[in-house]
């Protein structure tokens, strides 16, 4: 490289590393964005048939049983978007129009109660034909939905969770479906917490469901959510982002009073350049896996693809044809302490041949066993398994702000449905780099007239 001065190195190319550096190229920034991998995607890449089952170590797959490999796009982290969150809204103000990203909704959205799946309702007829609440209760929760939309959130609540639902006379059954199936919590922890939050979720939700007119708040991109990183990474280099896949870090030094300095590393093999290269910036930006002593373990998380013969078999009259769907089933259900997530796609997101399911089951691990901990699930479920894989994943978080020593952690990628918190952890950093928010409404009119 002749150029050994950066603004910004970012080390990994997950989906918040790429988002992060689209984001920074576009303000101006000089990027170096550096991965050990030779792929982009880090945890959050699409495989094919093939890689998936090289991935996780099983022999070559029969492509007569399964089909081929080139109609496969399999997310190892399976999560959806919300049509009205932070993440969709950074993706209309830099690549979705750019780079003619497709998304589609998924058909439907449901709730397990009781062992009995229920479709969460997407409008006042839905909610009054819903088996999830008496009539009366209909009543009280309607109410409690009509607050959120009015609220201000320019004047935040000083009551908790417990108090406001309290405050609503609502009973156990719906504060568990609000919490969980609106406001997306994975825990009860949050009634402890400020109102505010709450109120917020349920109002996203509810602004996500009428963004499209549809019956469920989320949206899936065509081909699998491994096009997301690569699609910011083609946005950083447009704006002069220098990418290097298969690049070997050596080392990272600080000054003595414990700033970054720069990064030493070697160009991937049979690249041509042997000898290693150092790097200043102002700023390093990297997954928790680059940074092992700035790290705390919050959590592990276990995720489970299945490649099904079938659709699950458990959805309400009515709805059984659904190609893709979001189940979520609350902790009480299965005795857990975290709410288990389930995604089901087909042929329809082209993530799969036309005659088989992706099913997707993630949760935070609780027990010793994986395999076990999600078995009941899957048997519930009930959809025809021709293989499935599972793997456990670190949940780390940073264990400072990174302002002092200008080493910015990102957070693991969570347990939940959706990548609300991932968007959230974007802007974070985001303005702790850069020193002001950033500018939703700034962003298309700072590009140059060619890239709009």
């Amino acid at each position: 490289m002749d150029d050994t001065n950066f603004d910004v190195v970012v080390l990994g190319t997950g989906l918040t590393e790429c988002v992060l550096s689209g984001l920074l190229s576009i303000n101006g920034y000089k990027v170096l964005h550096l991965d050990r991998n030779k792929f982009y995607g880090g945890e959050g890449a699409s495989l094919n048939l093939g890689q998936i089952f090289e991935e996780f170590k099983k022999p070559k797959p029969d492509e007569a049983r399964f089909g081929k490999n080139m109609y496969y796009n399999v997310d190892l982290v399976p999560k959806a978007l919300m049509a009205d969150g932070a993440m969709v809204k950074i993706m209309r103000t830099t690549i979705v129009e750019r780079y003619q990203m497709e998304f589609l909704l998924l058909d439907d959205s449901f709730v397990l109660k009781d062992q009995k799946v229920h479709k969460v309702p997407a409008n006042d007829r839905e909610a009054l034909a819903s088996g999830l609440m008496g009539f009366f209760e209909k009543r009280r929760a309607a109410k409690f939905f009509s607050m959120c939309q009015t609220y201000d959130p320019s004047k935040p609540t000083t009551k908790t969770a417990a108090d406001v639902y309290k405050e609503f006379g609502l009973e156990a059954n719906t504060i568990e479906f609000i919490g969980h199936a609106v406001a997306l919590y994975s825990n009860d922890d949050y009634l402890k917490e400020n109102a505010h939050d709450l109120i917020m979720r349920c109002r996203l939700y509810d602004d996500s469901i009428n963004a499209y007119s549809g019956h469920t708040p989320y949206v899936y991109p065509v081909y699998g959510l491994g096009e997301l990183p690569s699609t910011f990474s083609r946005l950083c280099a447009v704006y002069n982002g220098t990418y290097i896949l298969g690049a070997d870090i050596q080392g990272i030094s600080k000054t003595e009073a414990g700033v970054f300095q720069d990064i030493t590393f070697t160009f991937p093999e049979g690249d041509g350049r042997s000898a290693p290269q150092t790097i200043q910036a102002k700023a390093i930006i990297g997954d928790p896996s680059y940074f092992p002593d700035r790290v705390r373990l919050a959590n592990k998380i276990v995720r489970c693809v299945c490649i099904c013969s079938s659709p699950v078999q458990v959805l309400p009259k009515g709805y059984e044809t659904a190609a893709s769907c979001q189940i979520i089933i609350p902790q009480s259900e299965f005795k857990r302490k975290n709410d288990i997530y389930v995604l089901q796609l087909s042929g329809v997101h082209k993530v799969c041949p036309a005659d088989k399911f992706l099913v997707l089951v993630s949760t935070v691990l609780e027990g010793p066993d994986a395999e076990k901990e999600l078995a009941p699930v899957l048997a519930y479920l009930k959809c025809t398994i021709m293989e499935k894989f599972v793997r456990v994943s670190d949940y780390k978080l940073p264990l400072d702000d990174g302002k002092a020593s200008k080493m910015f952690v990102t957070n693991s990628m969570d347990s939940a449905t959706h990548f609300e918190a991932s968007a959230r952890n974007v802007l974070e950093v985001f303005e702790r780099v850069h020193g002001t928010p950033y500018n939703f409404d700034a962003a298309l009119t700072a590009m140059p007239a060619q890239q709009q």
